[in-house]
């Protein structure tokens, strides 16, 4: 048998530089996108632990007003801290607290409406509102 005759039979098998890199390209892009996941499931994570704060803070605001006096000073008809103030929250102290009173008309006045607001900015300024209401 002659060489271009083996050469023939047993024709070279493997991958060319250009395929290897080829291959090496589409991976990489592959890894590039999924890459940039973890950093939106990052922000959600951060997100729904702030929401789950507020939920928290908002229902033990509505626990203590629960117990208070109807005609103590926590439950006097208006905005609690008075102004624009905010009861600052957290151990960070980046979630901030209010609530509103108000008296409900005739023939529901033996009932005051209470709105807890808390407030947080992350990328942009959330509120999350829990009402309730209270009986005499």
């Amino acid at each position: 048998m002659t060489s271009s005759r083996i050469h023939r039979m047993h024709p070279e098998r493997g991958t060319t530089l250009l395929e290897l890199m080829m291959a090496l390209t589409v991976l990489g892009i592959g890894v590039l996108a999924v890459s940039q996941l973890f950093p939106a499931g990052s922000r959600v994570q951060v997100q729904d632990r702030l929401r789950t704060e507020a939920t928290q803070f908002s229902r033990e605001k509505i626990e203590q007003l629960e117990l208070a006096d109807w005609v103590g000073a926590a439950l006097t008809i208006g905005r609690h801290p008075a102004g624009n103030a905010v009861e600052k929250l957290g151990s960070v102290g980046t979630l901030g607290r209010y609530y509103q009173v108000d008296l409900l008309a005739p023939p529901l006045d033996n009932l005051k409406r209470v709105t807890v607001n808390v407030t947080w900015s992350q990328v942009r300024a959330c509120t999350l509102r829990a009402v309730t209401y209270l009986r005499k």
